[in-house]
């Protein structure tokens, strides 16, 4: 658990906008403390960006593409995210690999659709190079897919996923081993966490207090190396908690100190660490957004990254830890400007 002291950087990319919406989004950091994320410019187009643990910027683009948007980075610096091209009537996207010497592999995932709003979506890459992410097919419905290093594909749905525009499976997060956590939608708009082992077998389950109403439910965000995940889930009156599942299946919800409870308010748990450390964010009643630790143990320490804004929107959000309990993440501050943190204990 981190210290009462902490240290917090703060950091814009080069290039990054000043205007609303605009700035800096950290959105993974690696075992070593180097950062992949993304900025919005001016013109409001999105640009990769990697700094270094000693605060190196290198930002990047996906050639050809308008928009480039890194995801996750693994120990060994290669970044997964995802790219879009201009199409007639609209954007798509294509997943992308950037080794850690500047190389980048773009591909698609079989059956991902070929026009506006066809995407292929890298969501998270592993130490073995395993990416795992999903597809979106020419009827606007979801199939996850992980890619080996090697570039070999596998799709897959999870049983129970719907068939309708905007449904299916959504893996989220990839284990060492291979094990794959994330959600799927049901037809009737109703999110199921699962969890698939690296040789295929899928689970599915509900977290206790989670909603039953269109997009409502569980959200699996995070996996770590013993198959402890960590997500959110949406209940009935629409407030969100947090949830730890153990790599045996017993959940924990929780809710951070102060969290909001109306409707899109309250606590989301995105990165979970190989020692269960969850780091996420809380919205208040004031729909302000604050960042949190959660211990192993349970105990639950909540900040706010130091230029934040304390309006409706504003604040601190924790994306990623990594397993020294360094944490990467945004603040929106009081002009509505995104400017990347780091929070080391």
């Amino acid at each position: 658990m981190a210290s009462a002291s902490p240290t917090y950087t703060t950091f814009d990319a080069p290039g990054a906008g000043t205007g609303t919406s605009e700035g800096t989004i950290a959105a993974s950091i690696n075992t070593t403390g180097v950062i992949a994320g993304y900025y919005r410019d001016n013109s409001s187009l999105l640009h990769g960006f990697v700094r270094t643990a000693s605060g190196i910027m290198t930002t990047f683009d996906v050639p050809g593409a308008n928009s480039t948007v890194p995801a996750s980075i693994n120990a060994a610096g290669v970044i997964a995210g995802s790219y879009g091209d201009d199409v007639v009537g609209g954007v798509l996207w294509h997943g992308f690999v950037r080794a850690a010497d500047g190389t980048i592999t773009g591909f698609d995932a079989p059956g991902a659709g070929t026009g506006a709003g066809g995407a292929t979506l890298s969501i998270s890459i592993n130490g073995t190079g395993a990416v795992a992410g999903y597809y979106t097919d020419a009827s606007n419905v979801s199939h996850g897919f992980v890619r080996a290093a090697s570039g070999a594909m596998t799709t897959f749905d999870v049983a129970g996923a719907g068939t309708g525009s905007n449904q299916g499976t959504f893996p989220w997060s990839i284990n060492g081993a291979g094990v794959i956590a994330g959600f799927y939608i049901d037809a009737n708009n109703v999110n199921h966490g699962f969890v698939r082992a690296a040789g295929g077998t899928i689970a599915s389950y509900d977290v206790p207090g989670a909603g039953s109403g269109a997009y409502q439910g569980t959200s699996a965000q995070s996996v770590n190396a013993g198959g402890v995940i960590a997500g959110y889930y949406t209940d009935a009156s629409n407030a969100n908690h947090c949830f730890v599942r153990a790599a045996g299946g017993a959940i924990t919800t929780f809710d951070a100190p102060r969290a909001g409870t109306g409707a899109y308010q309250g606590t989301i748990g995105y990165s979970i660490n190989k020692a269960g450390v969850i780091a996420g964010y809380y919205t208040d009643a004031s729909n302000v957004n604050h960042g949190f630790l959660r211990a192993s143990s349970g105990t639950i320490a909540t900040f706010r990254a130091p230029g934040a804004g304390g309006g409706a929107y504003q604040g601190t959000v924790s994306f990623s830890i990594n397993s020294a309990g360094v944490l990467a993440g945004y603040y929106t501050d009081a002009s509505n400007v995104n400017h990347g943190f780091l929070r080391t204990p």
